[in-house]
């Protein structure tokens, strides 16, 4: 029987909240002394192939008073085998980043023991590893040599992770000049492309559009058949049921389910985790957005003031959109998608839809604003619902960000209210005539 090529035991990792760093020498001194006193079971980490990775520490400061700790991660333990492809799930907060990271060798655990057996490429943030003032080409290879590919590898992949990403006119370009979807289609041809034994892979496809985020999702297909593994994470819930076979829910730092993609999705439906009716990015990292617009926050909210997630059926939803506007931007448009609780796009709406587009020609300077899409009473059947978000400026992306908010219409509320069951995701109040012959 083959060993797993990712064994978790016990991982914890703890933040100490509000403390950035040391400010006097002699806590500098205290830490490293107790770091390495109490570091007895910390191993040298092997990246040759074949070789395991062993990562263990024990707490790397005294501890904090109580109200002070933070605990990302409390006791995750699990196992993959070569070749499966992994999703893991949670909503916002949940630790799965975190748990990325200490699998890249980004952050060290708190406490617990991680081992892994082949040589890994992550994917956590777009551009992570990338040098700006280098081309695109130069990239290729500085990020090859990290993985531990001579010249020779690389150059064989070169032309392959060129075309994949689609950078051709570019490729001899500085990256620092690349929109964030250049950035992403590079770095995740460059990770699929350099044959790592593990990839994994956050949520950074949320930036690039449809299609290339299909053609990310069969060439992790593709790498998992060549019998690598792949860790996903991702709240497109369509994406992972269709893509992983298994799959782990993170809750607060822990794994409460694990088992099948199909039956771990269905227990984050069903116990209220995805049922959050607004969406605030996490405030200790870089918003959805860039140096034009960024995102502030993603809301559902009943025209009665109710704020879900479950709204009646005869009361119309208010979807509002704030976000902060850096600079005067002709061509903005903002904008979300409608999903089922199968993922299908039942319909794409956008504030330009107001006069036919020509607000898309108009100016905006700079502020917060506040765009809000009116959802008539009537028109969604019961069911479950979320909304996708994104915004671009003259066909450029400028964030895109997957089933941020998601909400559920349920019998009743004013009129007309539906307290029948009927097939189908919209249930429109249509114009009916009866007249006899």
């Amino acid at each position: 029987m083959n060993r797993p090529i990712i064994e978790a035991r016990n991982v914890s990792k703890r933040y100490q909240l509000g403390v950035i760093g040391a400010t006097r020498l002699v806590d500098d001194v205290n830490r490293l002394w107790h770091r390495l006193t109490s570091r007895k079971t910390l191993k040298t980490e092997k990246l040759k192939l074949g070789n395991s990775a062993d990562i263990s520490a024990s707490p790397s400061s005294p501890l904090p008073a109580p109200n002070s700790e933070f605990w990302a991660l409390r006791d995750v333990s699990f196992e993959v085998q070569p070749g499966e492809i992994v999703g893991i799930i949670g909503r916002n907060g949940a630790g799965k980043s975190t748990l990325l990271k200490i699998l890249s060798r980004i952050t060290e655990p708190t406490g617990g023991e991680i081992i892994m057996r082949g040589r890994v490429a992550s994917l956590l943030e777009v551009g992570t590893g990338f040098h700006g003032d280098l081309t695109g080409r130069e990239n290729i290879f500085l990020n090859g040599a990290i993985l531990g590919m001579n010249k020779a590898e690389i150059r064989g992949k070169l032309d392959e992770i060129i075309a994949f990403a689609e950078i051709e006119k570019f490729v001899d370009t500085p990256v620092k000049r690349y929109s964030s979807g250049m950035y992403m289609r590079l770095a995740f041809a460059v990770a699929a492309h350099m044959e790592p034994e593990i990839l994994i892979v956050d949520e950074v496809l949320a930036v690039g559009d449809a299609e290339f985020q299909k053609k990310c999702l069969g060439k992790m297909q593709d790498v998992s058949r060549g019998g690598r593994t792949v860790l996903f994470v991702s709240h497109n819930m369509a994406a992972v049921s269709r893509l992983c076979r298994k799959a782990f829910l993170l809750d607060r730092g822990s794994i409460v389910a694990h088992g099948t993609a199909d039956s771990v999705v269905d227990e984050y439906h069903h116990s209220g985790m995805g049922n959050e009716a607004a969406y605030f990015p996490d405030p200790a990292k870089k918003p959805p957005g860039n140096d034009t617009i960024t995102l502030i926050s993603v809301s559902v909210v009943g025209t009665d003031g109710s704020k879900g997630p479950n709204f009646g059926s005869g009361t119309g939803i208010d979807v509002e959109i704030v976000y902060q506007i850096h600079k005067p931007v002709r061509g903005l448009r903002i904008g979300f998608h409608l999903l089922g609780p199968d993922g299908t796009i039942i319909f794409n709406a956008a504030d330009t839809d107001l006069d036919e587009g020509e607000s898309s020609a108009r100016i905006r300077q700079p502020g917060v604003f506040v765009s809000c899409c009116h959802i008539p009473s009537g028109f969604l059947n019961h069911g479950q619902f979320s909304i996708t978000v994104g915004s671009d400026t003259a066909m450029i992306l400028n964030f895109y960000c997957e089933n941020v908010v998601t909400f559920f219409v349920v019998p009743g509320g004013g009129t007309p209210a539906r307290g029948d069951s009927r097939p189908g995701v919209i249930c429109p109040n249509l114009k009916w005539e009866i007249s006899q012959r």
